[in-house]
């Protein structure tokens, strides 16, 4: 086991993390505390200090997914805040943005198996709820925001079906749905 002394409880904390989703990716949901551990290199005891039950880790990591898209598309918010559309085109442009296919492939996989613990569903759930509360207050006709977000999401989930769309047809793709969201806010507007 490797020594956890002096090194901060964040780090040991995503230390875990990471182990638990190679874990899982390879043996399923089904996958012990004690197996979880041994790959992070500290005691079962360790893991439990930072989760307190393996339904506390899978939430974590849930989480930890829900948080990590909520990151990549508040890091494409460009425009001024308070400009009609502004989280809609950042949402569009974090889904179209090019992705690593295997990194997406092995990210799905992960939530897949986290879909199956009640608490994680519900967290998803909440989430959506979210967005959709944010998305509404974003100043995009509703007609508008569902067809380019329902366009954003499946290009997103592209690489688990099939390749990836082309550098020049993605970015095509993400300026023509741009284009919708700034004509709807306009319309809107007059």
């Amino acid at each position: 086991m490797g020594r956890t002394t002096g090194r901060a409880p964040e780090d040991t904390r995503r230390i875990l993390l990471d182990a638990a989703k190679r874990v899982i990716r390879e043996q399923g949901i089904g996958a012990t505390l004690d197996v979880i551990a041994r790959e992070a290199g500290v005691s079962k005891g360790g893991l439990v200090y930072h989760f307190a039950s393996k339904q506390a880790l899978l939430v974590a990591l849930a989480q930890e997914q829900i948080d990590l898209f909520r990151g990549e598309v508040d890091a494409q918010l460009v425009e001024p805040e308070g400009v009609p559309g502004r989280l809609t085109r950042a949402y569009v442009r974090a889904s179209t943005a090019a992705v690593d296919g295997e990194e997406i492939r092995e990210r799905f996989s992960l939530i897949a198996q986290l879909y199956v613990v009640p608490e994680v569903v519900e967290l998803a759930k909440e989430d959506d709820l979210r967005w959709q509360r944010d998305l509404d207050a974003d100043g995009v006709p509703e007609a508008t925001q569902v067809l380019v977000i329902a366009a954003a999401d499946g290009v997103g989930d592209r690489p688990l079906w099939a390749s990836e769309l082309e550098p020049r047809a993605r970015a095509r793709l993400e300026a023509d749905l741009i284009a919708m969201v700034d004509a709807a806010v306009a319309d809107g507007a007059r």
